[in-house]
Order: structure tokens, then C-alpha cells, then sequence
């Protein structure tokens, strides 16, 4: 029988489950947690970056729009406006100023500065309308301009955009702020966060695994215990350490591999006193059996001149002494095989010279056909295999009727003796049991004087060649019993040793 011990398939299993399982769960909390916070924290960082910037480009923009655009003439000149936008694009936060005015004559004038090339084309369309439309004044809006804003990307490079004009007349401003310096910031952020979320990653996987190694170093000794016990150490206990439910699991194993261990104790005991006592019991009824046999031979051989009126008692007096004297010889060999100290006496056998003696030793020549060929010589106890063969044949004509059929053949490395009857077959409920001790079918056997134990030794015999029998009903009716034996019993049990 192979054995897979820690090391082998079994830790392979625990491997690809419960091990697994839990660097899994673990991992993905871990993953989740830390792209949720990294998440989060970036979008925060990228919303309070970009609010400031954009806060402190627009309030220094409203203020130079309010200081310097307003203080221009109503009609100012090119030169007018260019040097004021030269001097609102020096202003701190550094952004690109844009002016824009009407003239009377339908004519746009512009001044421009800052680091970006920065022209109307640059500002959408949809901030333009919304920077030139007029409002109302009321008492919740008392300017009739406000001050937009929009983000762009313009050729892939982030930038802010806001105008506003002048109320009461006056140019319009935009202007022009490039958020390179920020997206850079906030890359560098994202990269952090990635890594961050990556050593996360790692420690929980190293986490999983100190805490896979904690739960199922408990649970390995747990099964290779079990797998103990269930190769026979009875004997083997856990060593319980600390309070935790793994700790009242091993109580709870110790205990019961502990009743487990007397229950099988008794078990045994009460086997053996009970294997002794039918062994004592055969072995004392041996020596008034054979009294009795040779009384019972004598009164035989003088009951046709023995009264009519005591005749038939005498036949049954020497029926039944058979009969009990083949019920202790059947208990003796079911206690030998029991006690293991049955063993085997092979030899060379001629199948068919074995079958025809065993027929012929019986009387059963009329009533049995005998299918086999010369010359199949296999190696086993020919003792067994008479035993083998008298119970299968027996078995046949007292339950199944004649003619019997008995065949003979290998296949392989097997020898395959098939003995059929020309009865009703076998129940279907009855198979599973025939070859059970002392069972008798009452329904397809209502009158039997065996012992319930021929089927039984025969199927032992088989076992203790390397063998079986199988019983299964004909295709064509009648029971079919089939004897499987190695054609070389030594070289089998050679090999099992």
C-alpha cells in the first residue's frame, strides 16, 4: 500500500487550497485597501494642487485686471495695450496675458505677453461667450461681467484659461497658465502611491503567509494525526498548546482517538475470546465426533439388518453425525483463516486432472460437464483448490440442479474456473450475501442442510492465493460462479512481501 506522507501529494493539495486560498484574500484586501486609499489620496492631492494654483492665478489676475486694464483710456492703443499686458504677465504667479478691445470703428486691438504664445484662437469659444455675456444687475448680482475659468489641453499640455472685462467699459483680459509643473507634481504623487500600493501588496502576501504558516501548521498535524489513526497507531495523541479553538480541536481529537482506542481494544479482545472459544470449542468436540463417526460407520454398515422401525433412525443418527463433523472441520478452518495461520502448500497442478478428481472423488461424473483442456498446469495448493472446487460444484447441484457446467481457461497471467448451473439463478437481493458466513436464502433455498460457511471458505481459499470469486446470474439463466487465481500464486505473494 503506498503511503503519502507531509511532504508529498498531501502538502501539494494543502498548497493549491486553504494555503492558497488565503495569500488570495489576503492579497486582495490588501490590493483593495491601498488602491482605495491611494485613490483617494490622489484625488485629494490633485484637487487641493490644482485649486490652489488655479486660486492664486485667478486672484492675481482679477487684481492687475482691476489695477492696470482698468486704469487704461476708453480708446487705448495697440502700444497702450501691449505694455499693459507686459506688465500683468510679470506678476508673480507667471501666466500669459491677453487684451483684447473694440474701436469705434469695428476694429479689434490686442496686447499680449507671457511666457506662452498666447492668442484668441487659444481661449474656447464657449469661455468667450460666457466672459462677454451681460448680465443683469440685481440685488444677488451687482456686476454685469464675472470672471471665468476652463481647463484645456491644448496639443496634450494642461493649461488654465480665464477672462473677465471690464465693467463700465474697458478691454477684455484673458489668461493663460500652464499646468505642466503641477501634472508633473501629481505624476510623481501617482508613482508614489503605486509603489506604495505595491510594497503594500508584497507585505500582505508575506502577512498571508506567516499567517497561513500559523493556522495550518495546526491543521497539518491535525490530518497527518488523523492519517495516523487511521493506519492503526490508536495510540498516537496531539501535543495541545495554548486556548484557541485549534487547541479544543486537539482535545476533542485526543479524546476520541482515545475511545476509539479501547473501543477497538475491546473489540479485539472480544474477537479473540471469541475466535479461542470456537477454536477450544472444534477442538473438543474433535475427539467425540470421531467416537461417534466410527459408531455411527458401524451402524451403518449393519442397518439392513437392523429392525424396519430402527432403521431410518439410524440412517438420520449417521446423516447428522456427518454433518456435524463437516460443521467442526468448516469452524476450525474459518478459525485458522481468522487467527492469519492459514498458509499455503503449493505445487504444480494439472487444472484438469484437479477438476476431474475432485468430481470424480465426489461421485458427481454424471452430473457435471467438464469443459478443459490438458496441459494448463498452474502453481497453488491443490488442497485449497479441491476445497475451492467441492464447494462451487456442490454449491451448484444441491442448489442449482444438474447438469452443472465447469470450464476451464487463462487469460494472462489468470486462471478462470467458471461453474454454472441450470437452476433459477440467484436473487437479486441474495448476491451481495452469498458469500457471507452462515447465510442462507430461505426463498431460493427453502430446505438446506450446509452450514452457511462453503461459499465463505471457498472465497477465503481464493483470497489467500492472491485470488477472488465472483457470482452473477447467466445470460441464459441458472447461477454462474467464477474462480480468479493467479497462474503463478508464488511469484504474487512474493511480490506483496
Amino acid at each position: 500500500m503506498t503511503k503519502q506522507f507531509p511532504g508529498g501529494l498531501f502538502a501539494g493539495r494543502r498548497w493549491t487550497s486553504l494555503r492558497l486560498r488565503l495569500l488570495v484574500v489576503f492579497a486582495l484586501v490588501a490590493l483593495t485597501a491601498a488602491v482605495s486609499a491611494s485613490g483617494i489620496a490622489y484625488w485629494l492631492n490633485r484637487e487641493a494642487v490644482l485649486t490652489r494654483t488655479q486660486d492664486a492665478a485667478l486672484g492675481d489676475f482679477r487684481q492687475e485686471m482691476q489695477n492696470r486694464a482698468a486704469a487704461l483710456p476708453a480708446d487705448p492703443t495697440p502700444e497702450e495695450l501691449q505694455r499693459t499686458a507686459e506688465l500683468m504677465a510679470g506678476s508673480s504667479p507667471g501666466y500669459s496675458v491677453l487684451l483684447v478691445d473694440e474701436l469705434k470703428d469695428g476694429r479689434k486691438v490686442f496686447g499680449a505677453a507671457g511666457p506662452d504664445s498666447f492668442g484668441l484662437a487659444d481661449v474656447p469659444k464657449s469661455l468667450q461667450n460666457a466672459v462677454n455675456d451681460r448680465q443683469k444687475t440685481t440685488a444677488a448680482n451687482d456686476a454685469e461681467y464675472h470672471m471665468y475659468w476652463q481647463r484645456t489641453k491644448p496639443r496634450g499640455n494642461p493649461y488654465l484659461v480665464g477672462g473677465t472685462r471690464i465693467v463700465g467699459g474697458g478691454p477684455t483680459g484673458y489668461m493663460y497658465k500652464s499646468l505642466a509643473q503641477e501634472r508633473d507634481d501629481l505624476n510623481a504623487l501617482g508613482w508614489s502611491l503605486t509603489i506604495a500600493t505595491g510594497l503594500a501588496l508584497l507585505g500582505s502576501a508575506l502577512l498571508a503567509q506567516a499567517a497561513a504558516r500559523t493556522v495550518l501548521k495546526p491543521v497539518q498535524r491535525l490530518g497527518d494525526a488523523a492519517r495516523r489513526l487511521g493506519e492503526g497507531e490508536l495510540d498516537h495523541r496531539l501535543e495541545v498548546s495554548g486556548t484557541d479553538e485549534l487547541a479544543d480541536l486537539s482535545h476533542t481529537f485526543n479524546k476520541t482517538a482515545e475511545a476509539l482506542e479501547k473501543k477497538v481494544a475491546d473489540m479485539s479482545a472480544r474477537e479473540e475470546s471469541s475466535r479461542r472459544f470456537v477454536a477450544d470449542m472444534s477442538h473438543e468436540l474433535r475427539t467425540p465426533l470421531t467416537a461417534l463417526t466410527a459408531v455411527a460407520e458401524v451402524l451403518e454398515e449393519e442397518v439392513d439388518d437392523l429392525d424396519p422401525m430402527i432403521a431410518p433412525a439410524v440412517a438420520l443418527v449417521v446423516s447428522e453425525t456427518r454433518r456435524l463433523n463437516d460443521l467442526v472441520e468448516n469452524l476450525m478452518e474459518v478459525t485458522r483463516f481468522d487467527a492469519g495461520t492459514a498458509r499455503l502448500v503449493l505445487d504444480d497442478v494439472d487444472v484438469a486432472d484437479q477438476v476431474t478428481a475432485c468430481i470424480d472423488a465426489r461421485a458427481w461424473l454424471d452430473a457435471v460437464e467438464l469443459d478443459a483442456e490438458r496441459g494448463i498446469v498452474v502453481r497453488l495448493d491443490p488442497r485449497r483448490l479441491d476445497v475451492i472446487l467441492a464447494n462451487l460444484i456442490g454449491n451448484a447441484l444441491k442448489h442449482g440442479g444438474s447438469p452443472v457446467r465447469v470450464s476451464v481457461r487463462v487469460e494472462g497471467e489468470w486462471l478462470l474456473i467458471a461453474v454454472k448451473d441450470n437452476g433459477p439463478g440467484i436473487p437479486e437481493e441474495v448476491l451481495p450475501h452469498v458469500f457471507d458466513r452462515f447465510y442462507k436464502a430461505s426463498a431460493s433455498r427453502p430446505k438446506s442442510d450446509g452450514s452457511g460457511l462453503g461459499l465463505s471458505i471457498a472465497m477465503e481459499n481464493a483470497h489467500i492465493h492472491g485470488g477472488d470469486i465472483t457470482a452473477a446470474n447467466g445470460s441464459e439463466g441458472g447461477a454462474l460462479f467464477t474462480l480468479r487465481l493467479p497462474v503463478d500464486v508464488g511469484k504474487v505473494i512474493a511480490g506483496e512481501a
